[in-house]
């Protein structure tokens, strides 16, 4: 991640990632809200795209894989990739093994 941004390096954007299974998702005209049921976070997404990422981050694994499924333009990338370490930061996302069950 570009260290540019100022977001700590502790998330490692090759890896697989996926929103932790207590966190709820309630699409909205604006985005979405994030629930966690864990310690009852309550977390705005404001962009419909970064959404999109989040609901399929877990069946393509990788930010880049997913970001390449919903379109997100690679200048906006860095973007995403910052919204992304914030909710792995509060651990709204979650890292896997990146293994899709067949």
């Amino acid at each position: 991640m570009s260290t540019t941004l100022g977001i700590t390096s502790r998330f490692d954007e090759t890896a697989a990632w996926a929103l932790h299974a207590s966190v709820s998702v309630r699409p909205e005209r604006f985005g979405a809200l994030l629930y966690d049921f864990r310690t009852r976070r309550l977390t705005f997404v404001k962009d419909p795209m970064l959404t999109r990422v989040l609901t399929c981050l877990a069946e393509y694994g990788t930010p880049q894989a997913a970001f390449a499924a919903v379109g997100v333009p690679e200048e906006a990338q860095d973007r995403y990739l910052v919204a992304l370490a914030r909710l792995a930061e509060t651990e709204m996302l979650t890292r896997t093994s990146g293994l899709v069950s067949p």
